[in-house]
Order: structure tokens, then sequence, then C-alpha cells
């Protein structure tokens, strides 16, 4: 029995024509009674109400306790705030109940070296097509988490013989809202500021978040970038369950201004070269057939422009280089309950659920009229991934285990989590000319997952050039660039670990590493006399040295690097822990922190060091245990506050303390040995601090405190009569002779002879430099400098932006790391010549000393979406060593 029935007619009208819980909508639906609709379980009309996380899990909860035999709900991670993270997989009644089986044939489809054609032929026969339909990544886009609802109850609820046909060999797999904290965030904001009636108002508070607003979620990451990297448990999670279901095809569902309409696939220019033909023709199939249901219910639509499949590390772009297909979708948001438009349109919460939902459709239609040919292109791709692996001119990625343990094991720790193979070396080998030691970490690229291991251990993933020529073009006339993320990613350049390339595959006795990214530490000679020496240069250092303080334990470091009298040599910064200073329990506790952070810790029975200074020398300091504080809040970028902060707290297990702008008028620092401030993002500092907050932090860092400014935030050092950086940011580099200033209507005349002239003349005299998306800059350190401990002579940054600073002088202060010369300034991604000019050979790294403490400044985000490792240690170094070499009273 019906209770609804829709016809064409009026499926085709448009939806703002119809009441709110008509959605969902589509052509000769026949929805059964015997499956519960949103409003009868969450007690409001679907598209009337934005759902909070709690009510979008109880819907779906119910909806799998009441239809087992056609719907499955699998938890999969856990965000930060405890929320869980599910997906629903909805099929017919016999897909379901071989589900097990199905993922496990998908699996073996995945790994074309262990089956032989005619067996994969038989599973692309027998297997349903699949759908992963991801939602609200990006947790104040609201209308995709409510779609996912009106999806799942069309698809279980609709008799038509249309969805029958869907399902009869399609598996569709939801996950109703990747960003539950995020979420929950903006949906608790946004009605503690409604009043009588929903405002349409672009100008009204509830369609302006307050900071830091509902995208990002606990610690304030764009998960939308972290596919590359696993910082986050959200993303970890889902990227292991979609190992296991492998999709054919997948939908990252999103929404963009108010003001755009509706996107989807084909994407725009430039296409990552690692995606290839027939997957670029399955996104066509994709987008006409969306176009023709969009056609049909007059929704206007968009393809092609905007957003853009060259960086890897989007929801969208993953599952391409696993031989799937990947899109994004983009609804123009209501980002409320009613939004007017530029034109005077309301948009409605409601009209984004419905064409989503549209769009979610259609999608299946494709991949159940293509599934014979996606499950072979699947196939087919990753078959001859493994043979572009074995025959191309890069075979295998060697890592030399010479430094960083801990990063190299991290790093292979992530490749894994990728579904890479990564292998460590039991033995030294040869290879390509080469000499390795036992303990080097390779990857042989004859793996389904070659492309992925291009693209992200390349140094550079090459821009089609005839873009690139046309990006030229559009800057030449001041016009913005269509380069929509960074040009650079690479993990081993962002890891600072060297990596050969071979053109052949390595053999030697090995053991496949696993995902532990924290291996346990070991202690030599636990029962020394003196006490323990751990070498400094790795995160597994600063683990222990992050609990070790924590721990009420005296450590010192020492500003140079020493040779102990056992005949080994340790880098400065290397951590000094005696039996005279601390407890009678030290062993013990050495054994603990070593086990719990990965480092390696030597006994010694003598202080005695033959080269460098000694263990009472003024170049060894106290580390102290620092407060450490954070601006959090308007202006701060909150991209660059939560990975600052979750690099403190989430890899070193250290506390932070946020404090927002407004508290610094006349807040006592005296508390807190650091302060952080991160980059802005809306407005200056100057403006939210004011003469009494900049008091405030010039008397913090006078009394002894260390400052800490990262990215553009080194603007307010630069700031007033008496700067705290004796700095200076520069503005654009104008070719030829200045204009003349003009001192009346007219002025002399001028010849301008070629194309090259008349840009420069369009270029203003003081304008900043052209904005920088984002590629791998080289560094060199100065290693003399405490801050640049354990550090090597190279490092590589993230540059994005427009900020170039002026070295210091000599008399002023250190600039610590410069950028490289021009010629060796690039290394990875793409930079406009004339920017790579004027970057080069300016800081990277400032520290003055102002009265008792210290000014830090990184002029580019050293905690960039929290996986350009190789920086972490300078961050960590101005954190802990800043605070032990600042001189407060105490």
């Amino acid at each position: 029995m019906s209770i609804l029935k829709v016809s064409a007619l009026t499926a085709a009208l448009s939806l703002s024509a119809l009441p709110s819980q008509a959605v969902p909508v589509f052509p000769n639906s026949d929805y059964s009674n015997s499956v519960a609709s949103v409003e009868q379980i969450l007690g409001y009309p679907l598209g009337s109400r934005i759902s909070e996380p709690a009510a979008i899990k109880q819907y779906f909860e119910q909806l799998a306790a009441a239809h087992p035999k056609r719907i499955k709900l699998v938890p999969y991670a856990q965000s930060w705030q405890g929320r869980p993270l599910f997906y629903v997989v909805i099929g017919s009644e016999q897909h379901i109940s071989q589900l097990p089986d199905i993922q496990q044939q998908m699996q073996q489809l995945a790994n074309p070296q262990n089956i032989s054609d005619g067996q994969a032929e038989q599973l692309i026969e027998q297997l349903p097509a699949s759908v992963w339909i991801a939602n609200s990544l990006h947790g104040n886009e609201i209308s995709p988490a409510e779609s996912s609802m009106a999806l799942a109850y069309h698809l279980l609820a609709d008799q038509s013989p249309q969805t029958a046909k869907l399902l009869a060999n399609t598996l569709v797999y939801i996950d109703p809202l990747q960003n539950p904290d995020g979420h929950n965030r903006f949906v608790s904001r946004y009605y503690a500021t409604v009043g009588l009636a929903h405002s349409a108002d672009r100008l009204s508070a509830e369609h302006n978040e307050p900071w830091p607003n509902g995208r990002t979620n606990h610690y304030l990451f764009d998960m939308n970038r972290d596919w590359i990297s696993l910082t986050q448990p959200e993303t970890r999670g889902r990227v292991k369950a979609l190992q296991q279901v492998y999709p054919l095809v997948f939908v990252d569902s999103h929404e963009m201004g108010g003001d755009m309409g509706y996107y989807f696939s084909p994407e725009a220019e430039p296409y990552n070269p690692h995606i290839q033909a027939n997957q670029r023709q399955s996104l066509q199939w994709l987008g006409e057939n969306n176009a023709r249901w969009f056609d049909k219910f007059g929704y206007d639509y968009f393809t092609r422009e905007i957003f853009d499949a060259f960086y890897p590390g989007y929801g969208a772009s993953w599952p391409l280089y696993h031989g799937s297909i990947a899109m994004t979708y983009e609804m123009a948001s209501a980002r409320g309950h009613n939004y007017r438009k530029a034109d005077g349109e309301i948009l409605t919460f409601a009209d984004g659920v419905q064409r989503n939902f549209v769009a979610f459709m259609a999608t299946i239609e494709t991949a159940s009229q293509r599934a014979p040919q996606l499950l072979k292109n699947f196939y087919q791709y990753r078959k001859d991934a493994i043979k572009q692996g074995s025959s191309g001119a890069v075979r295998s990625f060697i890592f030399p285990a010479e430094r960083d343990s801990a990063g190299h094991t991290k790093l292979s720790a992530i490749l894994t989590e990728h579904g890479i193979t990564v292998a460590k070396a039991n033995e030294a080998f040869k290879a390509c000319g080469q000499s390795y030691q036992a303990g080097s970490y390779v990857i042989n690229t004859a793996q389904p997952t070659y492309h992925l291991i291009r693209t992200l251990l390349d140094d550079t993933v090459p821009m089609d050039k005839d873009f690139i020529a046309k990006q030229e073009q559009r800057r030449a006339n001041n016009l913005p660039d269509q380069i929509y993320d960074v040009t650079a990613w690479s993990l081993p350049l962002m890891y600072n670990l060297p990596v050969d390339s071979c053109n052949r595959a390595v053999s030697v006795a090995s053991t496949v590493v696993s995902s532990e990214r924290v291996l346990a530490g070991s202690v030599t000679n636990l029962q020394a006399e003196f006490g323990y020496i751990v070498p400094w240069g790795d995160m597994a250092a600063a683990r222990f040295v992050s609990a070790a303080l924590q721990q009420g334990l005296k450590v010192k470091s020492s500003d140079l690097p020493f040779t102990h009298q056992n005949g080994k040599q340790y880098p400065s910064g290397s951590l000094i822990i005696s039996k005279a200073d601390n407890g009678p329990q030290l062993a013990e506790q050495m054994q603990q922190l070593a086990t719990l952070s990965g480092a390696a810790v030597t006994g010694i029975n003598s202080s005695w060091v033959t080269d460098g200074p000694n263990f009472g020398s003024f170049n060894v300091k106290t580390l102290h245990k620092p407060n450490i504080a954070m601006l959090w809040d308007e202006p701060a970028n909150p991209l660059s506050a939560g990975s600052a902060r979750f690099i403190v707290e989430r890899n070193l297990n250290y506390p932070v303390t946020a404090i927002r702008p407004a508290q610094l008028t006349g807040a006592d620092l005296s508390h807190y040995q650091v302060l952080v401030v991160p980059a802005s993002s809306r407005g200056s500092y100057q403006q939210a601090l004011g003469s009494r907050g900049l008091a405030n932090l010039r008397s913090f860092v006078e009394r002894g405190g260390v400052l800490i400014t990262l990215g553009n935030a080194t603007d307010m050092l630069l700031a007033g009569d008496s700067p705290l950086l004796s700095s200076k940011r520069e503005y654009k580099v104008r070719e030829g002779d200045a204009k003349k200033a003009e001192t009346d209507s007219k002025v002399a005349g001028s010849i301008i002879k070629t194309p090259q002239e008349y840009q420069q003349w369009l270029v203003p005299e003081k304008a900043d430099p052209d904005w920088v998306p984002g590629f791998i800059a080289r560094a060199e350190v100065d290693q003399q400098h405490w801050l640049t401990a354990g550090v090597p002579a190279s490092v590589n940054s993230l540059y994005v932006g427009n900020q170039v600073y002026q070295p210091l002088t000599i008399a002023d202060g250190r600039n610590v790391v410069r950028f490289a010369p021009a010629e060796q300034l690039l290394a990875g991604g793409f930079v406009w010549d004339e920017n790579r000019q004027q970057i080069a050979n300016k800081p990277l790294v400032m520290v003055q000393e102002v009265g008792r403490g210290q000014v830090i400044s990184f002029t580019q985000e050293p905690n960039f979406r929290a996986y350009v490792d190789g920086m972490h240690l300078l961050y960590i170094n101005a954190i802990f060593r800043g605070a032990a070499h600042a001189n407060p009273l105490r």
C-alpha cells in the first residue's frame, strides 16, 4: 500500500512550488508506508529543519533496525569529540545477504596480480556496481547530510520498477555526515541566532557564522585537504573503509556560495596526469546523465569550471588513484533555511536537499547502466598500473635510512595506510649504482597503486603547459589565476627525507612494514651510572622531552654537538638526563618514556665528553616545562590555529591554552612562557588587539616570554614606531624605471616600445607580489643557532601567499633559516618566475631578542595542514628551546 505517489508532471515542477514535506521528489515514485519517513522518526518534515548529527544517526539506526535485509549500518571511525562516523549500504536483499562475499570479491578484483583474466571476467559478470555518496565533509555545508536521508528513504520506500531495477545490480553506500563535530557546531550556533522568522538577508546573523564556523572539524582542519597526509581520525577511518569496499563511483557532496547554482563533473582543468583517459570518459558519462535529469527538473548547473582534479588530497580525488571514479558535487548553499540571492530569488534549504537527491539518483542510474564497463575499467586500471610500474622509468623508490628514524616510520606507515606496499631492507644492498644500508625503505612501483605512488612521491606532478600559459596570460591582464590549490605535495619533500628513484625493481631480503606510526623505542645500558642521552633531531625525541617534562624530570639540552667518551657523536639539541638531578625511579621512567615515544635512549656511566661542551657548560641549557598559550579567535585563521595546536597537543601530547585576543588587552600573561600567534585571515591583529593589547605583548616578551608568529602574523611584529621585529614587508619588484610623480593633470611624454614594457606600466608602484598558490620551497639552515638544533642543513617549506620579508641585519637578530638562491629555490610544484626571484634568499625564520625574551617569526606556516613534517622540529624548538633561551626573572 502506498501513501504518496508522485507523477512525472509533478516532479518536473519547481520545488519552490511544493510544500517542504514533498522532499524527496522523483518521477513515478511509489512510496510504501512500511518505511518510516524523517518526519515520523525525527518529528519534522525532511528539509524543514537542519538536523543535528545525533538526529541523523537516529534516523539511519532506525532504518537499519527496521529493514536489516536491505540496509546495513557500519561504524568506521570516531571524531575527536567522540561522535561516531558510519556509513550505510543499501541494496537488494540478495546483495545485502552476500555483502561480505561481494566486498571480498572486489578486493580480489583490486589485486590483479593474484587472479587471472578469466577469473576477473567472471567477477565482472557477477558483481554489482557500487556507488559511495559522501556528504557534508565541511560541517556547515548542510544540504548533503539531509539529502542522504532523502536518498535512503527513497531507495527503501519507493516500490517503482525504476528503483527496483537500480538496486538489482547496484549497491549504494551512503556516508551521511563526514564531519559531525563541525556540523554540530554549525547547527547549534545557527539556531541560537534565529528569531521569530528565518531571515533570508545575507547580512543577518543566521548567515554570518562566528569564528571558527562549522566548516572544519574539532581541530579546525579542512578535511577536504587531508586525504594525502591522513592526519585526522575521520579521514583515516574513511580511507580504511573505502579499501574494504572499493566503490566504483565516489561522490563527494559539498556546498558553495549561495549565488552559484549546482556543479558536477566533468572537472575543471588542470587534470592530474595520473588520472586515466577512461576515468575522464566515465566522468563525462556521469555528467551527461546528471545534466539530463537536471534538464527534466528545470535545474541550472555548470561543469568544467572552478573545481579541478589536480590536487590529490580531496575526497573527490583520492579514489581516482585507486581506479575508481570520483567527483565533487557542489550545491549553492542557503547556509540556513532561506537565502536571498543577488538576483532576488529566495534559495531554500529544501532546494538544496532536493537537487542533491536528484544528482545522487542520476549518478546511481549511470552506475547501474554502465556497471560492466565500470567494473572492467577498475580492473584494467589496476592491472595496467602494475605493468606501468614494472616497465616505466621509475620502478622503485628507495629511502636511505641515514637519519630521522621517526620520520621514516611515520611516512612508511601512512603510505601503508594508503594501500601501498613498503618494505624495510633486512640487509645492505645495491641498486642503480648506489649502496644502501640495512634498514632502508623500498617501494617497488609494480603495484596496483602505481599512480598513487608516483603522485605522492614524485617531486613534482606537472601541470599542463597550455594551462600554465593561460594563467600567465590572465595575470598579465590583472585577472586571478585558476589554480585552485597548492601545486606541490610530495611527501618525501615535505618530510624532508631524501629519496632515490631507480629504473629497476629492487630485490633484497626485507620485511613489509605495518601501519604503526610510532614504534617502541629502546634504552641501551638501562642501569647506567651517570644518566642518559637522547639524540635530538626527530619527533621521537620531541615526544620524549614532552613526556619527560610533564613527569617533572630535569632535562638539559646542548646547544652544540658533542662527542661522548663512548665514541658516539650527538647532534646539537641532544637531551641529557642525569641521575643526580632526578629521582630514584629514573631507570624505570626512561624505559617507559622510550617505549611510548619511540626514542633511542643511551645510558652513560660518565659525563666526560671528548669534543664539544661539557654538561655543565653555559652552552647546555635546562629545559623548563613551558606553559603555552595560543591566540584563538578572530582574526586568527582557523586552519593556522588548528594545525598549530594540533601539532603540539596530538603529536606531542602537550597541552595548549587557547586565549581570545580580546583577553589580551589587560590579561596577566606572567603564567605563560610561550605565546603562539597563528596567521590571520580576517582583519589584522593590530586592530583586534589595539594599543593596549600590543603593549601587553611587548611587556610579555620584555619580561622573558617567547612570542612566536606564524605566516602573515609576522606583520603584527612590524607595526608601530617601535616594532618587535626589525624587518619590513616588501612590495612587488617593479622592473624598469619607476613612474614619475604626477604634479598636475599632465605628465611628460613617454615611449612604450614593447608589449613587455606596456605590462610593466600596468603594475602599480606599490603593489603586493602576486599570490602564489603553493609550491615547495627549499631553504638553507644556519646550524650554528640554538633554534636550529637537530635540524639538517636544508629544509623544505610550503610557500603559499604573497608575503616577502626583508632579512634582519646582524645587529638586530638572526635569519636562522632563509630561502635558497633562485636557482635552487623550487623543490617541487610551480611558482611564477618573478616570485621565485624575489623570494630567493629572504628569511623563512627570524629570531630577535627583545628585553629578556625572544621574538620568533615563521614567515610561512611551519604547520601547513600539519603535513610539512620536516618543519615541525623547528616549531618545537621555538617552543621548548625558545623558552630555555629566554631569561625571565624567576
